[in-house]
Parts: C-alpha cells; structure tokens; sequence
C-alpha cells in the first residue's frame, strides 16, 4: 500500500476535500490496479454497516460487492427495520455499531447527521451520499477520465444541469487533481457558494473553477460533458418547475458538438432520456455511463481499503 494510503487507516471520508492530491491520485491508481488484476487487497474478516436512508442502486450493490471481493462481508442496517428509523439518537446508534462492525457507510439527506455519525464513533464513516456531496462518486468518475486519456491535469469536465451534489464533488475532486471544472446551469441553481470557494482554493491557480449560465459556453471544447437529473431525491415536486428552468440544457447531440471531437459523456444514473440527456448521446459512442458506474466498485474497494487498512 502506497505511504499516502497508507495515512489513510482509520479515518473518515466525509467529503471529497477530506483526501490530499497525493491520496485522490493514489486511490485512483489502486482502483486501476485492483481492476486490472495486479492488486488484490484483503479485508478478511472485516465487515461494513450500511445506513441508507435514501434509495440506491448503484452505491448500495458496488459497496456490497467491493467488500465481498475484499473477503469481508456488509451488514444491511436499513432504518426502516432498525432502531434508527424509530428516533435513536445518533449518538447511541454510531457508539453501539462501532462495537459491531468496522467502518460504515452513509446515505442521508443532511450532511450534519453524516458528520454527527462520524463524531461519535470510533470507526471509518464514509460519505454514500448526502444532500452536499457524493465523493465516491466522483472517485469513479475521475478513474473514468483517467481510463480514457491518462493525464488528469489541464483535463475540462464540463457539468451541465444543477449544482448539486454531484457537481460539488467534481468540482472539489477536480480541483485537487488540476481538472478545470465548468458549472453550466441556469440562474439560481448554482453551486453552493462556500463549496465553490472552497474549490478554488483547492485549485490554487493551477486549474479553473467556472460558473457559466450559457450550456453551449459551459462545454466549448471541454474533453467530458457531465449531467445529472434535474430534480434529486426529495425534489420530485419540483420536476415541472425544474424541466422549464433548465430548457436547453439537455445534453443533446448538439450540445455534444460544442465539446472537443473526442469528448466523452459521462452520468451518475439514473438517467432521464429525454430530459437531461437525449437517449442517442447516452448509447452513442462517446457515452462512457456504464463504464463510470462500474468504477464504482473499483473506486470504493480501493477506498475500503486504504480507510480499513488491508493487507496486500
């Protein structure tokens, strides 16, 4: 294990800003490696709780999967048949399960409920999203460009649809790895502005942070074109709403043209064909969505494994 992973042992990962440089760009590398075959690591023996209080697909199976492949084995702790959906307090609940398990992984709407989690138990809490982030998202989502054109820095990723949770991780992962991020979306729906702050800071001259409200600006010869739903979990009664705010800002094959020829496009799933992405850019051949949703077994074993500690 690298020494920037190996730093890594025992701590949490609440947001993308939690890694350094040195450690996003040795997660990647170890995500590469274990899915090429030449790293396996062994959790034997350790196990991972799961707390979702939001619905998953693809973060709920790749965690199951990447700790079986490690050796070890997850715990499904869904609130709706435990003592967390009936008004145990956090504390108690993170105390008792750190006593059971050996890391856990969060999915819920408030980031402070995350990091209360992570305050009180004495294990790794790892962000499966909340309402401010998706940092293992974006692990898979930069080991995707990394797949496709090596060299992360001075790399564009241009994110067109809403500041959400997705795009403040692009933004901060991006930042750290020296990728100019572009935000394109209508006015009102930016990026939180302290998340974006932040970004630049992060980025420290060496890669731009935008925020343009012109779709076609936002992927001017960007080499990934990026787009997520317009309504998240718990914004379904914004939809119509939404779908007139962001009118042409589908990622259509005529934004597509706007990026640079050998642009590829990229979407966290589950996607809306139609609505953010027209459904011949998403089975077209610059599409790598499946490619990216299968980095998130990789991205999170290497993750697992670094904040476990696991043998070679």
């Amino acid at each position: 294990m690298p020494p920037e992973l190996l730093a890594l042992a025992g701590a949490d990962l609440l947001s993308s800003a939690d890694l350094s440089a040195a450690e996003t760009l040795a997660l990647l590398q170890l995500a590469a490696a274990i899915k090429r075959g030449d790293s396996r690591p062994r959790l034997d023996g350790r196990v991972l709780g799961l707390i979702f209080t939001k619905a998953s697909t693809r973060t709920r199976v790749s965690f199951t999967v990447a700790m079986a492949r490690l050796g070890g084995q997850t715990v499904d702790l869904n609130p709706a048949v435990t003592q967390v959906g009936r008004g145990e307090p956090i504390e108690d609940t993170a105390r008792v399960l750190s006593r059971y398990v050996d890391a856990l992984a969060i999915r819920t709407f408030a980031q402070a409920d995350l990091e209360h989690y992570a305050k009180a138990a004495s294990i790794p809490v790892l962000n499966a999203l909340t309402d401010l982030e998706h940092p293992c998202q974006a692990l898979a989502d930069y080991l995707t460009l990394q797949e496709n054109f090596g060299q992360l820095e001075g790399l564009t990723l241009a994110y067109v649809g809403d500041g959400n949770n997705v795009a403040h991780s692009l933004l901060l992962s991006g930042a750290l790895l020296g990728v100019n991020v572009r935000i394109g979306c209508p006015g009102g729906f930016e990026p939180d502005a302290a998340v974006l702050a932040q970004a630049r800071a992060l980025a420290g001259g060496r890669c731009r942070v935008e925020v343009l409200a012109d779709p076609r600006a936002a992927v001017s010869g960007a080499q990934a074109i990026y787009t997520d739903v317009w309504a998240s979990m718990g914004q379904e009664q914004e939809q119509s709403d939404r779908e007139k705010a962001f009118e042409g800002f589908c990622l259509n094959q005529e934004l597509l043209n706007a990026a640079d020829p050998a642009a590829i496009v990229l979407h966290c799933l589950p996607a809306h064909r139609g609505e953010e992405i027209s459904a011949e850019v998403l089975e077209g051949p610059a599409s790598r969505i499946f490619d990216q949703a299968e980095n998130r077994l990789h991205a999170q074993q290497a993750l697992l494994a670094a904040l476990l500690g696991a043998t070679p």
